[in-house]
């Protein structure tokens, strides 16, 4: 059995694909679907459980025999929500709980950090668990501390300054900006090109932030903007090599402007380019990141070595494959 919490949510929900393509079965979810139409994201998946998350520890306590992974991806994933208690009881404490119980049970749990962690990037973007680098590093918003605060735990617990079980493997996997098909549910927190589209496919601007930084020109913002299906490659591979254990970092290496992103969406769509660009809300001119770009020296060191997608493909295959098309799916 293996079991996905946040199995109904973006990287969950296309992970549970790419476990269902590559043959596995017995396949749980953990997630909330609400009142939305986030259940479209697993409506095509065969599945042998949906629980809700507070049902989670007593699930577990009654197939402790049969579970082998968890993929644990749930999470409060808003940069937005600073209900800070909310934030910790989620993304902090159950995670906690879920490394207790696979140590005692000798399971393998594999787990969504992030990006956030790193904050503005003062201090670059090293996966690294050594303990004086990640105290250096301050998380800009309470989701990003509440991932923080859990890798420092794990660093802690693997250099032995606190003498608590691990389980078997455990991965923390930083996913930098993730974009793909499943994540029409999120709203205002999805993708950038998740947003572009309808407003490219009908011929609108595509509508971007000004630059308050005076190293960076309107639209040259620069992410590090991750297809999903990378993701899903990465985790399924260290699903196949459970003696690799670490926190590593899961982009595609290489930082890309927002006017790349928004000139490779209309390419997708067949349309001219039209950009224009707005004022930032004034909230969110003091945390925004100038810059982000995955290190993958760790993971490549580590044996993984498909090349990561390129950008102007990476989106042409969302818009082609899932935006454009009547089910938008996966």
């Amino acid at each position: 059995m293996i079991i996905v919490t946040g199995g109904a949510g973006f990287i969950g929900s296309n992970l549970l694909a790419g476990l269902e393509a590559a043959g596995f079965t017995d396949l749980v979810v953990v997630d909330v679907l609400g009142s939305d139409e986030k259940w479209k994201n697993i409506s095509k998946r065969a599945l042998r459980d949906i629980i809700p998350p507070q049902n989670l520890m007593a699930y577990l306590a009654e197939h402790k025999k049969d579970v082998k992974v968890i993929f644990h991806m749930g999470a409060i994933s808003s940069t937005t929500e600073y209900n800070a208690d909310l934030v910790i009881e989620n993304n902090f404490s159950l995670t906690r709980n879920l490394w207790r119980w696979c140590a005692q049970h000798d399971v393998r749990l594999i787990y969504a950090s992030s990006a956030a962690t790193y904050g503005g990037g003062e201090y670059g973007f090293s996966d690294s668990d050594a303990l004086d680098y990640l105290a250096k590093l301050r998380p800009l918003n309470p989701y990003g501390w509440s991932k923080h605060v859990f890798d420092r735990r794990v660093a802690d617990i693997i250099h032995g300054v606190s003498h608590e079980p691990k389980p078997s493997q455990w991965v923390g996997l930083k996913f930098f900006n993730v974009y793909g098909p499943n994540e029409y549910h999120k709203a205002g927190q999805a993708s950038v090109v998740c947003g572009l589209y309808p407003q490219v496919a009908v011929g609108a601007n595509a509508r971007l932030f000004k630059s308050y930084h005076p190293n960076y020109a309107d639209g040259g913002q620069l992410r590090d903007f991750v297809y999903v299906d990378d993701c899903v490659d990465v985790m399924l591979w260290f699903l196949n090599n459970p003696t690799i254990s670490g926190l590593y970092n899961v982009g595609s290496g290489k930082a890309r402007s927002f006017k790349d992103l928004a000139l490779a969406t209309f390419a997708a769509a067949n349309k001219e380019p039209k950009i224009s660009f707005i004022d930032m809300p004034e909230v969110l001119k003091s945390k925004y990141q100038y810059f982000t770009q995955a290190d993958l020296n760790k993971l490549r060191a580590a044996g993984y070595t498909k090349p990561m997608t390129e950008l102007e493909e990476g989106v042409h295959r969302y818009v082609r494959d899932y935006m454009a098309c009547e089910d938008k799916y996966r």
